[in-house]
Order: structure tokens, then sequence, then C-alpha cells
């Protein structure tokens, strides 16, 4: 029964994630995300079959039906990583499905709506290498709000401790100090503005696990780039923001807690 709720919530989590491409596409842009979607070459709207998440960009060999162009491979990315995600909340949040509804909706709801906000900043910075300030306002306002309505992740009104209050500046001040004394260089300012959400969504002993997980496979990555991509040296610019979500999202999803 479990297994088939989980691909129920996968399924949700890909319908999601096309709605989360649309917005990663037309943010920052004149379109608005309503509207029926199209090719971005030929402008030609796509029929019903060829909106399906994850299946039509197969179904269709990754290209337009009507100009043959290539579809961007981040359309099935992104919808499956919701799914995963939406999947792997499910599974964390089990035990309240099965024991009060209206706890779980709620819990549920509200971190599907932040990992969602995580995964656009993600994939945008990737994209652009910046972290839109709007994104990570939004986010980081939300997350303070949060800390009065969830407790260890579970929906309960409750008055936050002074540590959970400063988990969100605790993180962003480290972050703050490297675009300082680097001038940019070495991070960005956008990260910092985003670590104070993070902590305030995670609470401090366990976003100082989700930041150790990124840094270190950002750095992973970034080695591996330099020695086998051609297009990437020691001053390329790698993007920070998609490690610090991954760091963050095994934190939570796991309860890891190096410390």
């Amino acid at each position: 029964m479990t297994f088939i709720i989980a691909i129920i919530f996968f399924i949700l989590g890909l319908i999601i994630g096309s709605f989360l491409n649309v917005v990663i596409f037309r943010f920052n842009t004149e379109r608005s995300f309503g509207g029926r979607s199209g090719c971005m070459v030929c402008q030609n709207k796509l029929c019903w079959y060829e909106l399906i998440p994850l299946v039509s960009f197969f179904a269709l060999g990754g290209r337009c039906r009507n100009c043959k162009v290539k579809i961007s491979i981040q359309y099935p990315i992104v919808e499956f990583i919701s799914g995963l995600i939406f999947a792997g909340l499910f599974l964390k949040f089990q035990d309240i499905f099965y024991i009060n509804t209206l706890v779980f909706s709620i819990s549920y709801a509200y971190y599907a709506m932040m990992f969602s906000i995580l995964l656009v900043i993600a994939v945008y910075d990737f994209k652009h290498k910046i972290i839109p300030d709007m994104l990570s306002f939004v986010f980081s306002v939300i997350a303070f709000i949060g800390l009065f309505f969830f407790s260890d992740y579970i929906f309960y009104f409750h008055i936050p401790t002074i540590l959970e209050f400063l988990s969100g500046i605790l993180l962003a001040l480290p972050f703050a100090l490297i675009w300082f004394v680097s001038k940019g260089a070495w991070m960005g300012l956008g990260d910092a503005k985003l670590a104070l959400g993070l902590g305030w969504l995670l609470g401090f002993s366990r976003i100082l696990s989700g930041a150790v997980v990124a840094f270190w496979s950002g750095a992973i990555v970034g080695l591996i780039l330099i020695v086998f991509s051609k297009k990437h040296g020691i001053k390329s610019e790698i993007p920070f923001a998609p490690f610090l979500v991954l760091g963050v999202l095994i934190a939570f999803l796991f309860e890891l807690s190096l410390f």
C-alpha cells in the first residue's frame, strides 16, 4: 500500500515539476507563467499528449513534433527530480499519514512547496549562475514563518527557541564573510541570502550537516570538471546553489546529523 501511495505522490511531483520548468524558463522574462506551452523555437502550441510529464519527452524522441529541434533535457530531469522529492517527502511523513491526515497534509504541503522553490533556485542558478533575490526573499520569509508552525518538521504551533531564531543568521554569516573576503570571487552574495532561509528551514544542527554535504559534493564535482572537462579550469565559476539544495535535501530526508 505504501509503495502505491508513493507512486501516486511521484506522479504528482512529475506534474508539479512540469510547472516548475515553466517558472524556470519564464522567470525574469516578459512571458507570464500562464497560457498554453509552446515550442521555444517555432512557437507551435503543444497538444495535450505533448504535455505529459516525462512520457512526452521520450515519446517524441526529445524533439519538437513540428520543427524537429531538440527539446531541452532540462524538462525530463526537473520533472523526474521533482517526482523523487515528492515521493521522498511522503516516505518521510508516512507514519503521520496513517495517524493524522490533517497534520500530514499541512506538513507535506509546506515542505513540498519549500523544496519546489529550492528546485527552481537550484536549476536557475545552474543555468544562469545567479540566484534571483525575489526567490530567496520569498523562500526566507516563508521559512521564518514556518519556525512558528513546525516543530521537528511536523505541523505544531510553538514559540521558536533562540537557536532556532538564530539558525538562519548563523549559517548565512560565514557565506557572507566568504563573499566579503574574496570580493565575490569564491562565492556570490546570493548564496548567503539563500543560506538564511535554509537555516530557518532545517535548524542549526541539521543545516550544518547539509552544508558539509554541499561543500564536499561541490568540491568533488569541481575537481572532476577540472580534470576531465576542457571547458573548466581552476578559475571556472561553478554555481553553488545546486549543491546547497542537494545537501539540504539529503539532510532533511535522511535526517542526517553529522554534529
